[in-house]
């Protein structure tokens, strides 16, 4: 019923948590509802893992919009709908241009569009969203503009007193004043989650609406398992010549480093190498060295710093220069047999040459299957306070006395309390997609075709490889870029 939910991953825009949104909408009697997010699907994975917590048919799409423009919803009907969506925000955010004002023809995605009066030249997929508000324009219209038709409900607070931390950030995503805030900068107020059986009253009076909305969502089904392992199996064709292969560079390496007669040596490397073939990492050791080949053969210095340090096979490898023997460190901190999670690497590179060795990652393992790791920076502390007085034109004097000395606030100041009162409510939203300027730490390769999961964005200058956890329910909020951080995925 509801095809346009706002989650507050709508950034500076939507006042709604994902667990607190998906009970909501138990509560009010859905069944059913599409998390659309305005131009991103940072929140879609999360959404999803919360409705099958709580047996919820839970659906993923994305709200298009240029600058406070809408233009359509993107509703998946499946997870290679996902993929498309994605896909489409990929291109356009690398391009950095503006959405079409038409959606394409994808295979596996339905495209709403906003109220109009014209129904013509819409493909199979597409439908005309009309809001309550709009029924009264439907008069004397034909059955065949109606068969056309959708329940468009938007959720983005809910309840009415949210309105108001809503215009606060708008305000604050458009660096104006509060009293500034123009009607198309923020929702309308009625854009709350209403029970199920107020947004069928308001329609009853066109069943066929009703019928198509609903029929819509029966035909979508988005499944995802957060259980298995979704990384990369192999770097050669299999497991066995991968395991041969790293066998090959361990022991011939384990030769540079102590020559052939150091016994306790090879017999450690042997070790390393049984449980890494056990556990399946193999080619995550391989890919790892064949990036520093790379920065090796055209000279470029790095240090393999972090736990990958107590392992020998890492050490032969050139993935670091500490020698874990003559340390006595131990590989079970690494890595054992009975660690879950994937281990991580991290390589430091100089800030003049990341670049190119981040070129040679995209170029070796194919732009469609690599891609950059998001992170989103949150609403914390002061800067919650400082964004918060801005909006409402306070003093720089006024606001730095809030946040030094709150206890000082007169009850009558009305405007300080309103901004305190917002404070614990916005406090871990999100607040930007940001790119973090890491340094070089090492990956889990996906095993399916990255784009079906993440939109991407290529407009990093640092570049760090970062292991992604071997269950992707351990991962939260990864749609985005972060800063040269990198996943690379198998080709299907």
């Amino acid at each position: 019923m509801l095809l346009n939910v706002h989650s507050n991953y709508s950034l500076q825009y939507g006042t709604i948590g994902i667990a607190e949104l998906v009970n909501h909408l138990i509560l009010n009697g859905y069944e059913s509802a599409v998390l659309t997010d305005i131009n991103n699907t940072s929140a879609a994975l999360d959404f999803i893992r919360e409705c099958q917590a709580k047996n919820f048919h839970g659906l993923a799409g994305a709200e298009f919009r240029n600058e406070d423009e809408l233009l359509f919803i993107a509703i998946a009907k499946n997870n290679a709908g996902f993929r498309e969506i994605n896909e489409y925000l990929t291109k356009y955010n690398v391009a950095k241009e503006a959405f079409p004002a038409v959606a394409p023809a994808w295979e596996h995605v339905f495209v709403v569009y906003p109220f109009r009066v014209d129904a013509t030249n819409l493909r199979e997929n597409e439908y005309i969203g009309i809001r309550p508000r709009e029924l009264n324009k439907l008069y004397a219209r034909s059955r065949a503009f109606i068969d056309r038709l959708v329940i468009l409900s938007p959720v983005t607070f809910l309840k009415s007193e949210d309105f108001e931390l809503h215009c606060q950030l708008s305000a604050i995503r458009h660096n104006a004043l509060l009293s500034q805030l123009k009607d198309t900068q923020k929702a309308r107020p009625e854009e709350l989650l209403e029970p199920i059986d107020s947004i069928i009253t308001q329609y009853k009076a066109y069943p066929k609406i009703i019928i198509n909305t609903f029929g819509l969502l029966e035909r979508c089904r988005f499944d995802f398992d957060f259980e298995s392992c979704k990384n990369k199996r192999t770097f050669t064709q299999s497991r066995y010549t991968d395991r041969l292969l790293l066998e090959k560079y361990a022991v011939e390496g384990c030769y540079q480093r102590y020559g052939k007669g150091n016994r306790q040596a090879i017999d450690r490397v042997r070790k390393e190498l049984e449980v890494i073939d056990k556990l399946g990492f193999s080619a995550y050791f391989l890919i790892t060295h064949d990036v520093v080949s790379y920065s090796l053969r055209r000279g470029f210095y790095h240090v393999g710093r972090g736990s990958g340090a107590n392992s020998i096979v890492a050490y032969c490898l050139r993935i670091t220069d500490v020698c874990p023997l003559e340390l006595d460190l131990y590989f079970e901190r690494f890595l054992n047999p009975k660690r879950k999670a994937p281990p991580d690497f991290d390589l430091d590179f100089s800030w003049k040459e990341r670049d190119e060795i981040f070129d040679y990652i995209f170029k070796r393992y194919d732009p469609a299957h690599t891609a950059l790791i998001g992170a989103m920076t949150t609403f914390q502390d002061r800067s919650i306070i400082r964004e918060l007085g801005k909006v409402y034109g306070l003093p720089k004097r006024e606001i730095d006395l809030m946040i030094e000395a709150p206890a000082t606030i007169s009850n009558d100041n009305r405007i300080a309390r309103k901004i305190l009162s917002s404070f614990e409510r916005i406090s871990d939203f999100p607040h930007n997609r940001t790119i973090h300027a890491g340094e070089f730490s090492y990956l889990n390769f996906l095993y399916r075709n990255i784009r079906r999961w993440i939109c991407l964005r290529r407009d990093c200058s640092l570049l760090s490889l970062i292991c992604i956890p071997q269950r992707l329910s351990a991962l939260k909020s990864w749609m985005c870029c972060r800063k040269g951080e990198l996943v690379i995925s198998a080709k299907r």
